[in-house]
């Protein structure tokens, strides 16, 4: 919202304030891509009216509480097809995500290279130049201890990479 909103602004003004009601009511009246349906639906059980739209249609009701009752059948409705898109939606991107996705399993004992995580250059490694021991399994976390220093630490089964026989060299057999 702060980028639709920075679009907005003149240079060098701080008049973002001003489109600040446009900016929100746009974005509560939009569909969104997982829901299917936009946060004003949501809330009030019908589509937004904008000033475009024809008249609005008027429903008669003997009592207030029967207002109630309907609008609480429409937006059940409503909350519950937006659940069912929320979970078609994560099924969607699970499919996609492990479509690739290895799925290592190691043993106690076997060597490998853990992700650094911290602050790194384009060409700086991604991985610690140094193999490390696996000494404990919880898949898919892995409590690995670095030799020199003894020191421990979890992973994740996806920061891990294994060592291939061609770095094993005759220091670590």
């Amino acid at each position: 919202m702060v980028v639709q909103i920075s679009k907005l602004q003149q240079k060098h003004h701080n008049n973002w304030d001003d489109y600040l009601d446009a900016v929100v009511f746009a974005y509560n009246s939009s569909k969104h891509k997982t829901t299917q349906y936009s946060p004003f639906e949501l809330l009030f059980g019908r589509p937004p009216k904008l000033p475009i739209d024809s008249p609005p249609q008027y429903y008669q009701f003997d009592r207030p509480n029967n207002y109630f009752v309907h609008l609480q059948k429409i937006l059940q409705v409503y909350h519950q097809q937006a659940k069912l898109n929320i979970m078609n939606q994560q099924r969607y991107h699970k499919k996609y995500y492990d479509y690739n996705r290895r799925d290592p399993h190691y043993n106690v004992g076997d060597r490998v290279f853990t992700k650094l995580f911290a602050a790194r250059g384009k060409l700086d490694p991604r991985y610690s130049a140094e193999p490390k021991i696996i000494v404990q399994i919880n898949h898919p976390t892995y409590t690995v201890r670095h030799e020199p220093t003894g020191l421990e630490h979890r992973y994740h089964v996806s920061d891990l990479r294994p060592v291939t026989l061609a770095y094993v060299d005759n220091d670590f057999i």
